[in-house]
Protein backbone atom coordinates (compact mmCIF):
# COMPACT_ATOMS: atom_id res chain seq x y z
CA UNK A 1 0.00 0.00 0.00
CA UNK A 2 1.17 3.43 -1.23
CA UNK A 3 2.17 5.76 1.97
CA UNK A 4 -0.25 8.60 2.45
CA UNK A 5 0.69 12.17 2.94
CA UNK A 6 -1.72 15.09 3.90
CA UNK A 7 -2.01 18.29 2.32
CA UNK A 8 -4.38 21.09 3.03
CA UNK A 9 -4.84 22.75 -0.86
CA UNK A 10 -7.23 21.91 -3.09
CA UNK A 11 -6.29 19.00 -5.58
CA UNK A 12 -6.65 17.96 -9.04
CA UNK A 13 -5.13 15.93 -11.66
CA UNK A 14 -1.72 17.36 -12.76
CA UNK A 15 1.97 18.77 -10.72
CA UNK A 16 1.54 19.34 -7.33
CA UNK A 17 4.20 21.14 -5.28
CA UNK A 18 4.04 19.78 -1.40
CA UNK A 19 6.01 22.13 1.03
CA UNK A 20 5.92 22.12 4.97
CA UNK A 21 6.45 19.05 7.14
CA UNK A 22 4.96 16.95 4.84
CA UNK A 23 7.58 17.47 1.90
CA UNK A 24 10.30 17.27 4.53
CA UNK A 25 9.24 14.29 5.40
CA UNK A 26 9.23 12.58 2.35
CA UNK A 27 12.56 14.09 1.18
CA UNK A 28 14.42 14.16 4.18
CA UNK A 29 12.99 11.12 6.39
CA UNK A 30 11.62 8.70 4.08
CA UNK A 31 14.22 10.17 1.25
CA UNK A 32 11.69 8.96 -1.52
CA UNK A 33 13.11 8.35 -5.07
CA UNK A 34 11.97 9.75 -8.35
CA UNK A 35 9.09 7.25 -9.72
CA UNK A 36 7.72 6.42 -6.02
CA UNK A 37 3.76 6.08 -6.01
CA UNK A 38 2.13 7.79 -2.67
CA UNK A 39 -1.44 8.58 -1.89
CA UNK A 40 -2.18 12.42 -1.23
CA UNK A 41 -5.43 13.50 1.37
CA UNK A 42 -7.04 16.47 1.85
CA UNK A 43 -9.80 16.11 3.64
CA UNK A 44 -12.54 16.41 1.14
CA UNK A 45 -12.82 12.56 1.35
CA UNK A 46 -11.00 11.57 -1.95
CA UNK A 47 -7.42 10.29 -2.49
CA UNK A 48 -5.12 11.32 -4.80
CA UNK A 49 -2.86 8.73 -6.39
CA UNK A 50 0.40 11.02 -7.45
CA UNK A 51 4.55 9.99 -8.27
CA UNK A 52 7.15 11.93 -7.60
CA UNK A 53 8.92 13.51 -10.52
CA UNK A 54 11.07 16.15 -7.86
CA UNK A 55 12.71 16.33 -4.85
CA UNK A 56 13.99 19.63 -3.52
CA UNK A 57 15.57 20.53 0.22
CA UNK A 58 11.93 22.15 0.67
CA UNK A 59 9.57 21.30 -1.68
CA UNK A 60 8.53 17.97 -3.69
CA UNK A 61 7.23 18.39 -6.81
CA UNK A 62 4.21 15.05 -7.65
CA UNK A 63 2.24 14.17 -10.36
CA UNK A 64 -1.65 13.51 -9.56
CA UNK A 65 -2.59 10.73 -11.63
CA UNK A 66 -6.06 10.55 -10.72
CA UNK A 67 -9.15 11.44 -8.47
CA UNK A 68 -10.76 8.35 -6.73
CA UNK A 69 -13.60 8.14 -3.86
CA UNK A 70 -12.96 6.68 -0.98
CA UNK A 71 -15.08 7.33 1.89
CA UNK A 72 -14.72 5.37 4.78
CA UNK A 73 -16.50 7.42 7.62
CA UNK A 74 -19.39 5.76 9.82
CA UNK A 75 -22.58 6.41 8.00
CA UNK A 76 -23.99 8.66 10.93
CA UNK A 77 -21.99 11.19 12.68
CA UNK A 78 -20.96 11.06 16.11
CA UNK A 79 -19.75 13.60 18.60
CA UNK A 80 -18.03 13.21 21.72
CA UNK A 81 -17.44 16.06 24.37
CA UNK A 82 -15.12 14.98 26.97
CA UNK A 83 -13.13 16.63 29.81
CA UNK A 84 -9.19 15.81 29.17
CA UNK A 85 -7.67 13.23 30.75
CA UNK A 86 -3.84 13.71 32.26
CA UNK A 87 -0.60 13.77 30.49
CA UNK A 88 -0.15 12.11 27.46
CA UNK A 89 -3.20 10.58 27.57
CA UNK A 90 -5.61 13.16 25.73
CA UNK A 91 -2.98 12.82 22.33
CA UNK A 92 -3.86 8.61 22.84
CA UNK A 93 -7.63 9.40 23.04
CA UNK A 94 -7.66 11.74 19.70
CA UNK A 95 -5.61 9.60 18.03
CA UNK A 96 -8.23 6.20 18.85
CA UNK A 97 -11.52 8.63 18.45
CA UNK A 98 -10.04 9.56 15.10
CA UNK A 99 -9.56 5.45 13.90
CA UNK A 100 -12.71 4.67 15.26
CA UNK A 101 -14.41 7.50 12.57
CA UNK A 102 -15.56 10.17 15.51
CA UNK A 103 -16.84 13.32 13.30
CA UNK A 104 -16.08 16.26 15.85
CA UNK A 105 -14.32 16.41 19.21
CA UNK A 106 -14.83 18.93 21.73
CA UNK A 107 -12.72 19.26 25.12
CA UNK A 108 -14.63 19.95 28.11
CA UNK A 109 -14.13 21.95 31.24
CA UNK A 110 -16.26 21.09 34.00
CA UNK A 111 -16.15 21.65 37.47
CA UNK A 112 -13.60 18.97 38.64
CA UNK A 113 -11.47 18.88 35.23
CA UNK A 114 -7.95 18.37 36.48
CA UNK A 115 -6.38 19.69 32.88
CA UNK A 116 -6.98 22.98 31.15
CA UNK A 117 -6.13 23.01 27.80
CA UNK A 118 -3.07 24.91 27.26
CA UNK A 119 -2.64 27.12 24.79
CA UNK A 120 -1.89 26.25 21.25
CA UNK A 121 -3.54 22.42 22.53
CA UNK A 122 -6.41 22.35 19.64
CA UNK A 123 -3.67 22.97 16.94
CA UNK A 124 -1.20 19.84 18.74
CA UNK A 125 -4.78 17.98 19.06
CA UNK A 126 -5.05 18.97 15.17
CA UNK A 127 -1.93 17.45 14.18
CA UNK A 128 -2.72 14.39 15.85
CA UNK A 129 -5.80 14.01 14.07
CA UNK A 130 -3.97 14.22 10.61
CA UNK A 131 -1.14 11.49 11.62
CA UNK A 132 -3.64 9.10 12.60
CA UNK A 133 -6.07 10.07 9.14
CA UNK A 134 -2.85 9.02 7.28
CA UNK A 135 -2.39 5.10 9.42
CA UNK A 136 -5.95 4.41 9.46
CA UNK A 137 -7.00 5.76 5.84
CA UNK A 138 -9.45 8.14 6.92
CA UNK A 139 -9.93 11.02 3.92
CA UNK A 140 -12.19 13.87 5.97
CA UNK A 141 -10.43 14.62 9.06
CA UNK A 142 -12.19 14.68 12.69
CA UNK A 143 -13.07 18.28 13.24
CA UNK A 144 -11.15 19.76 17.08
CA UNK A 145 -13.75 22.31 18.84
CA UNK A 146 -12.05 25.41 21.03
CA UNK A 147 -12.59 24.00 24.80
CA UNK A 148 -15.96 24.66 25.78
CA UNK A 149 -17.55 25.02 29.59
CA UNK A 150 -20.20 22.34 30.35
CA UNK A 151 -22.34 24.93 31.70
CA UNK A 152 -22.08 26.50 27.90
CA UNK A 153 -21.99 23.32 26.20
CA UNK A 154 -25.19 21.58 27.98
CA UNK A 155 -27.49 23.93 27.09
CA UNK A 156 -26.66 24.66 23.44
CA UNK A 157 -30.28 26.05 22.17
CA UNK A 158 -29.12 24.30 18.36
CA UNK A 159 -28.36 20.64 19.64
CA UNK A 160 -31.25 18.78 18.78
CA UNK A 161 -33.38 17.17 21.94
CA UNK A 162 -31.53 13.42 22.64
CA UNK A 163 -28.25 13.39 23.72
CA UNK A 164 -26.22 10.64 26.14
CA UNK A 165 -24.42 11.72 29.38
CA UNK A 166 -22.07 8.79 30.44
CA UNK A 167 -22.31 8.03 34.36
CA UNK A 168 -21.36 5.39 36.55
CA UNK A 169 -24.35 4.36 38.05
CA UNK A 170 -25.52 1.23 37.64
CA UNK A 171 -29.12 1.60 37.68
CA UNK A 172 -28.97 3.91 34.55
CA UNK A 173 -29.98 1.97 31.44
CA UNK A 174 -26.65 1.04 29.76
CA UNK A 175 -25.12 2.40 26.41
CA UNK A 176 -26.35 0.36 23.37
CA UNK A 177 -26.36 1.69 19.59
CA UNK A 178 -26.88 4.88 18.27
CA UNK A 179 -29.89 6.88 16.66
CA UNK A 180 -30.21 6.97 12.83
CA UNK A 181 -29.97 11.06 13.78
CA UNK A 182 -26.63 10.40 14.90
CA UNK A 183 -24.94 10.68 18.41
CA UNK A 184 -23.20 12.86 21.19
CA UNK A 185 -21.54 11.52 24.01
CA UNK A 186 -20.86 13.59 26.95
CA UNK A 187 -17.59 12.05 29.07
CA UNK A 188 -17.07 13.44 32.90
CA UNK A 189 -13.41 14.28 33.85
CA UNK A 190 -12.07 11.58 36.63
CA UNK A 191 -14.22 12.76 39.38
CA UNK A 192 -16.53 12.85 37.53
CA UNK A 193 -19.92 15.20 36.86
CA UNK A 194 -21.08 17.18 39.74
CA UNK A 195 -24.87 16.90 40.97
CA UNK A 196 -25.35 20.35 39.71
CA UNK A 197 -23.90 19.58 36.30
CA UNK A 198 -26.06 16.39 36.26
CA UNK A 199 -29.16 18.61 36.75
CA UNK A 200 -28.27 20.86 34.52
CA UNK A 201 -28.17 17.99 31.78
CA UNK A 202 -31.77 16.64 32.75
CA UNK A 203 -32.98 20.09 32.95
CA UNK A 204 -31.66 20.43 28.91
CA UNK A 205 -32.82 17.15 27.70
CA UNK A 206 -29.63 15.12 28.12
CA UNK A 207 -30.09 10.82 28.88
CA UNK A 208 -28.29 9.54 31.44
CA UNK A 209 -26.64 6.01 30.47
CA UNK A 210 -24.22 3.72 32.24
CA UNK A 211 -20.82 1.44 30.86
CA UNK A 212 -21.26 -1.36 33.65
CA UNK A 213 -19.82 -1.69 37.06
CA UNK A 214 -16.78 -0.80 36.91
CA UNK A 215 -15.18 2.82 36.74
CA UNK A 216 -13.22 3.46 34.02
CA UNK A 217 -10.89 6.17 33.08
CA UNK A 218 -11.57 9.06 30.54
CA UNK A 219 -10.25 7.92 27.50
CA UNK A 220 -11.72 3.75 28.41
CA UNK A 221 -14.88 4.97 28.70
CA UNK A 222 -14.92 7.45 25.17
CA UNK A 223 -13.54 5.18 23.69
CA UNK A 224 -15.66 1.65 24.82
CA UNK A 225 -18.97 4.25 24.04
CA UNK A 226 -17.94 5.19 20.60
CA UNK A 227 -17.16 1.23 19.52
CA UNK A 228 -20.23 0.13 20.95
CA UNK A 229 -22.06 2.85 19.22
CA UNK A 230 -20.21 2.15 15.79
CA UNK A 231 -19.79 -1.16 15.85
CA UNK A 232 -23.33 -1.43 14.47
CA UNK A 233 -22.96 1.05 11.86
CA UNK A 234 -19.97 -0.43 10.38
CA UNK A 235 -22.65 -3.48 8.84
CA UNK A 236 -24.73 -0.96 7.30
CA UNK A 237 -22.59 1.62 5.55
CA UNK A 238 -24.39 4.70 3.69
CA UNK A 239 -23.19 6.00 0.31
CA UNK A 240 -20.75 7.74 0.03
CA UNK A 241 -22.69 11.17 -1.13
CA UNK A 242 -24.74 10.87 2.51
CA UNK A 243 -21.88 10.69 4.54
CA UNK A 244 -20.32 13.74 2.71
CA UNK A 245 -23.29 15.55 3.63
CA UNK A 246 -23.26 14.57 6.74
CA UNK A 247 -19.33 15.95 7.15
CA UNK A 248 -20.00 18.74 5.46
CA UNK A 249 -23.09 19.34 7.94
CA UNK A 250 -20.58 19.16 10.80
CA UNK A 251 -17.96 21.19 9.23
CA UNK A 252 -20.58 23.83 9.07
CA UNK A 253 -21.45 23.67 13.02
CA UNK A 254 -24.59 21.92 12.62
CA UNK A 255 -25.40 19.93 15.93
CA UNK A 256 -26.10 16.46 15.99
CA UNK A 257 -27.47 14.43 18.22
CA UNK A 258 -28.69 10.88 20.01
CA UNK A 259 -31.51 8.12 20.69
CA UNK A 260 -30.06 4.85 22.00
CA UNK A 261 -31.66 1.13 21.07
CA UNK A 262 -30.20 -1.76 22.25
CA UNK A 263 -31.24 -2.97 18.72
CA UNK A 264 -28.87 -1.09 17.04
CA UNK A 265 -30.03 2.25 14.73
CA UNK A 266 -33.53 3.32 15.36
CA UNK A 267 -35.46 6.86 14.07
CA UNK A 268 -35.38 9.79 16.71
Amino acid sequence: MAERFFCPDPLEVGDYVLTGPEAHHLAHVRRIELGERVVLFNGDGREYPAEVISVGRRCVVLSILSVEEAERELPVPIWVASALPKADRTDFLVEKLTELGVTRFIPLLTARSVVIPREGAVERFERAVIEASKQCGRNRLMHIDPPQRWEQFVGRTDLPPCKVLLHPNTSLPPLSGVSAAGGVLAVGPEGGFTAEEITAARENGWELMNLGPRTLRIETAALTAVARWSDPLRLSPSPPSAAAAESQAASDGTPLETGLDRAGLRSP
